[in-house]
């Protein structure tokens, strides 16, 4: 609808161009149509002559008042009124709504999508896991909220693909090959021999014992066979890196997501990508020696101080294969490159994108798009649950998911703006109850499928949603009319979610859009001896199934027939 009016808007921008009212090589600034807060103000109020009226040497309201002389005929509006400085505002006609239902109907599992990301490259890049032990709650979080962002990115027309980027080199791989060495000789972790800084979960002892065994992992294409020998600490790296990254594709699997892209740490040094970065930093004459370490000239990107790029060991920060990864993603064709991280990480936020800027390859100042979240904690029985048996130290992703459900765990998980606090309650998670956001939302859709089954047990017709679309204007009660406005505003949310990267907003949408259609549900009898009557509620309420399903899948939910 949004865009509708923007069209009559430019068509009357372009008369008044014509008749010499406003500057015929003017640059039509992007004004803004939205929703009013009152449906007394109308249903959507536009700004568009404000921002023209100066071009125009016009008082803004005199402008929109020549604006609204302007605009080409249409059954889409009912009237025009303007108020304030100069707004202008569309009270949209009744059937307006009605021909929406009619394009839900028509669009069907398409009704919301759009084209407007022209299809560039969008890169998602999202859980990037260290392969040191089970996904943990917060990953969870990454995970859910990196595939619903790539979900809303691909309904809005954008090329997406999803990436895993592991951390497979460093510290934390040491220590996970030295744990599982440990496990392999015998060692426990109470044992005195126990690394410093190993991992203590009983996962490191399933993994040194499939080692031991010779069994085959396969992952990602690639094979590795447990060597057997618990003094080959190369082998045992090599083996226990590939068994957790098959585990941490399986609880992804279970949780619905998948990648298009994974990428190694490690491949970057082996392809010499971290040193070209570090010759082209050099070389663009950003970086500097001191105390016989490199750096980074970032304060002049913006950060808060310079940065150490190269130790005087010879050795690099960590921030710079950041730099040469995030590198790789622009020459990969990322135009839009995300990255989403627990909000720990937002220190690193700066020194990165400051490298980027320093090798002056046009890189646009924002990239890349970072989306931080804060964790989760998980309660049951009104306590807080820490800890997993089988990771020793925190709960794990698999557990969560085990105990709530893919579905509830997936929407809990996404269900608050990614940089709020978020509590997960189990018990809330599993119950059947309209206190449970994800429940009230599936059962909305599944209440619908019974309307159906009831008229087929009742020997009634089918639904007729040719008729039913004809007759919505017998429809005008406070509940059809919410509905009504609710469904229209679908389309609106998905390019918000896509645009500021935010698929919560699609979890709160379907949450008062079930709301408004049990309210309609209650209040008024669908099934009822007036065919045309009949038809029209009925189908007014299969648009508002659709729609539920549709943005459902938009968060990888099902949409149960029964419940």
């Amino acid at each position: 609808m949004k865009e509708q009016l923007r069209e009559l808007l430019l068509q009357a921008i372009r008369t008044l161009q014509n008749d010499a009212t406003l500057p015929a090589d003017l640059e039509v600034p992007n004004f803004v149509i939205e929703r009013t807060r009152s449906r007394d103000h109308g249903d959507f109020a536009a700004n568009a002559a404000m921002l023209l009226a100066k071009p125009a040497r016009a008082k803004p309201r005199e402008l929109a008042e020549k604006l609204v002389a302007a605009l080409p005929a249409n059954t889409l509006v009912g009237k025009v009124e303007i108020a304030g400085p100069g707004f202008i505002n569309f009270f949209l006609a009744p059937g307006a709504y009605h021909a929406e239902v009619g394009r839900v109907l028509v669009d069907g599992n398409a009704y919301g999508r759009s084209t407007s990301g022209k299809g560039v490259m969008a890169g998602v890049e999202f859980v990037s896991a260290n392969p040191t032990g089970p996904l943990h709650v917060g990953h969870g979080r990454n995970a859910v909220l990196g595939d619903c962002i790539a979900r809303v990115l691909d309904a809005t027309g954008w090329n997406v693909r999803r990436e895993f980027y592991y951390n497979d080199a460093g510290v934390q791989i040491h220590n996970l090959a030295v744990s599982t060495q440990a496990r392999a000789r015998g060692l426990t972790p109470n044992d005195a021999g126990w690394p410093e800084d190993g991992y203590r979960g009983d996962y490191i002892a399933d993994v040194a014992q499939a080692y031991l065994n010779g069994d085959t992992v396969e992952v990602e294409g690639h094979v590795v066979v447990g060597a057997k020998d618990a003094e080959d600490l190369e082998a045992i790296r090599h083996f226990a890196v590939a068994y957790l990254r098959r585990e941490q594709n399986l609880d992804l699997a279970a949780f619905g997501v998948s990648f298009d892209v994974y990428y190694l740490e490690s491949s970057l040094y082996g392809d010499g990508k971290v040193d070209e970065t570090v010759r082209e930093l050099v070389s663009h004459g950003h970086t500097y020696e001191e105390g016989g370490a490199l750096w980074l000239r970032s304060t002049d990107y913006g950060d808060d101080k310079d940065r150490v790029m190269r130790k005087s060991d010879g050795s690099y920060t960590y921030f710079v294969p950041d730099v040469a990864y995030h590198m790789t993603k622009w020459q990969r064709g990322y135009v839009n490159a995300v990255t989403v991280l627990g909000s720990d990480h937002h220190g690193s936020l700066a020194r990165v994108k400051a490298g980027l800027q320093a090798l002056d390859t046009g890189i646009p100042k924002g990239y890349p798009n970072y989306v931080l979240y804060q964790m989760v904690t998980v309660m049951r029985g009104g306590e807080e649950v820490k800890l997993s048996k089988r990771a020793g130290s925190y709960l794990t992703l698999r557990d969560l998911i085990e105990e709530a459900g893919r579905d509830a765990t997936r929407y809990f998980l996404i269900a608050r703006k990614a940089d709020s606090q978020l509590v997960f309650d189990i018990d809330l998670a599993r119950s059947q109850s309209n206190d449970n956001p994800v429940y009230y939302i599936q059962y909305a859709h599944a209440r619908v499928s019974r309307v159906l089954e009831e008229l087929a047990e009742r020997g009634l017709p089918p639904v007729d949603t040719q008729a039913g679309v004809a007759q919505l204007s017998r429809l005008d009660s406070e509940h059809e009319q919410a509905l009504f406005t609710e469904l229209s505003r679908y389309p609106e949310v998905v390019e918000a979610a896509a645009a500021n990267l935010e698929p919560h907003l699609i979890a709160q949408y379907l949450r008062e859009l079930a709301g408004a259609l049990h309210s309609y549900y209650h209040e008024h009898k669908w099934i009822v001896d007036d065919a045309e009557l009949r038809n029209a509620r009925i189908t007014l309420a299969l648009a508002v199934r659709q729609v539920i399903r549709n943005g459902l899948d938009l968060l990888g939910l099902s949409a149960p027939e029964k419940m």
